[in-house]
């Protein structure tokens, strides 16, 4: 094995990439008021990350998650931002005082998109908060995560980015979108930067789900029953702290993918 491939202890590749520690580490995560995003944020807190906390309309929710995370013992900031906004993403960008070590693209919109109904409204909705503004702002986090030498992000994606379904064609595009922009992403910040994606399954019930529809799924996914926001955001810190995973999209969906 020496022969065939050198001293790689030699060449110094033992010490390029370390597992991240995430103790003192800032965590930028968007969306992160509610729902999936403010589990995430929670996840990464208990770990003794401090967080940047997102928002965009949600300021008291924001608040409250934000005492939430302090009374963990660690530090959090929040900040509002459109991020469909080339020029608010730019301030947000600029304006965090403490560096970003980890970027979670947790900030999405879902709702249906019937072919016959769906509107160029609606389509250009969920790709600016779905795509575009992941974009953005990892070009202008990633970028200088590079300069200083090293850091994640991570994507919340969806698994119907990888298998459409029924009636959301909009926004099944944006997460497709956002799979294939953290695969170029992997190669465009690496070495140093380490990209990947969670696609989640079935982990939270839409607002405008009902009972039954609930139960359906359920019935199509392999575990027979719903995940919850908690296996995405353990998904998401164990992608941040992994040191040779890259450009991977990690399916949690509970085996729903399969049928």
């Amino acid at each position: 094995m020496r022969k065939a491939f050198g001293d790689l202890t030699g060449m110094g590749l033992s010490s390029m990439m370390t597992t991240m520690e995430l103790k003192g580490k800032w965590v930028l995560v968007t969306g992160a008021a509610k729902r999936v995003g403010r589990r995430i944020a929670l996840e990464f807190a208990g770990r003794g990350a401090a967080v940047h906390l997102h928002y965009h309309t949600s300021a008291a929710e924001a608040e409250k998650t934000a005492a939430e995370i302090r009374a963990l013992g660690v530090e959090c900031r929040t900040h509002r931002a459109d991020l469909s906004r080339p020029d608010e993403v730019r301030k947000l960008a600029t304006s965090l005082e403490a560096p970003v070590d980890v970027l979670v693209n947790s900030a999405s919109l879902f709702f249906r998109t019937p072919v016959d109904t769906a509107s160029e409204a609606d389509w250009d909705r969920l790709m600016n908060a779905n795509l575009k503004g992941p974009f953005l702002l990892s070009n202008a986090i990633g970028l200088g995560m590079r300069e200083r030498g090293g850091g994640r992000i991570v994507n919340i994606a969806d698994w119907s980015g990888l298998r459409p379904y029924h009636d959301y064609s909009a926004y099944c595009a944006s997460k497709g979108g956002l799979i294939t922009l953290t695969k170029a992403l992997a190669q465009d910040l690496a070495p140093k930067v380490l990209v990947n994606a969670v696609a989640p399954g079935p982990v939270l019930l839409p607002e405008d789900y009902s009972e039954k529809e609930k139960e359906a799924v359920a019935r199509l996914t392999a575990l027979g029953r719903w995940g919850d926001p908690a296996d995405i955001a353990r998904a998401a810190v164990f992608l941040a702290e992994s040191d040779f995973i890259n450009g991977t999209v990690l399916v949690v969906d509970g085996g729903r993918s399969l049928y």
